[in-house]
């Protein structure tokens, strides 16, 4: 190999070197979730570039703010979103609200929903086999801790109607038995960020009285917004 050689194919390594540091490196974008009980910050995932794209247009365009927390289920997780639910009468059902639209999936193994999850909310198997999402409505996980037999009855019960299996790293199985979250839901529902701070708040929504359609008796407006910290 003469020097030259070397020295073009030592720059394309650097070069690629460099872009992947970049690219693993790029920014995240945060979304702050205010509420009476606080807020709420999240990191949106680069890895789902669809669906950040996609709340990121909708919280710019303010399509969701004073949207309800609509739907909230103690040690599950918490729902909103639905554009429905803006001065919606107290008692009246909710969650058929949507977008003109649905997202593909994205699922990915590395994006589970440990505690503090932000999910896509989509329409069932049934009517909705390539579980596509919700253009606008999405939850965050409250989950409970599952020991790692518990997360393993739980694969083996998935497992059995995919194609390909699904299985846990060690850290993921740590992770749900100290922090908790909502296994079943792994790589059916898109998850595509999650909470940094505030996960105290989620806790004391998920508690607040509700009626038997798990609307809050009282309701849990939400306003979002980006920000840089």
């Amino acid at each position: 190999m003469t020097k030259k050689i070397f020295y073009i194919l030592l720059s394309l390594c650097t070069l690629t070197g460099l872009e992947s540091y970049a690219q693993k490196n790029k920014k995240q974008t945060k979304v702050l979730i205010s509420t009476e009980f606080g807020d709420i910050k999240v990191l949106l995932y680069n890895e789902t570039p669809k669906h950040r794209d996609n709340f990121i247009k909708l919280v710019n365009e303010g399509t969701i703010n004073n949207t309800l927390f609509h739907r909230v289920i103690k040690d599950f997780m918490i729902q909103g979103g639905d554009p429905t639910s803006i001065n919606a009468e107290p008692g009246i059902p909710l969650g058929e609200g949507g977008m003109p639209y649905t997202l593909a999936a994205e699922f990915n193994s590395s994006l589970i929903h440990k505690k503090g999850a932000l999910a896509a909310a989509r329409m069932p198997d049934m009517v909705n086999p390539e579980k596509e999402s919700s253009g606008c409505q999405f939850y965050i996980v409250q989950g409970k801790k599952f020991s790692r037999a518990e997360v393993d009855k739980i694969l083996k019960k998935k497992n059995s109607s995919r194609d390909e299996p699904l299985s846990y790293t060690d850290e993921q199985y740590e992770v749900y038995e100290t922090i908790g979250g909502t296994p079943h839901l792994d790589m059916d529902y898109t998850v595509f960020g999650e909470v940094i701070e505030g996960l105290e708040v989620i806790d004391t929504i998920a508690e607040q009285e509700k009626d038997r359609r798990d609307r809050p008796k009282k309701d849990i407006k939400m306003t979002l917004k980006i920000v840089k910290k």
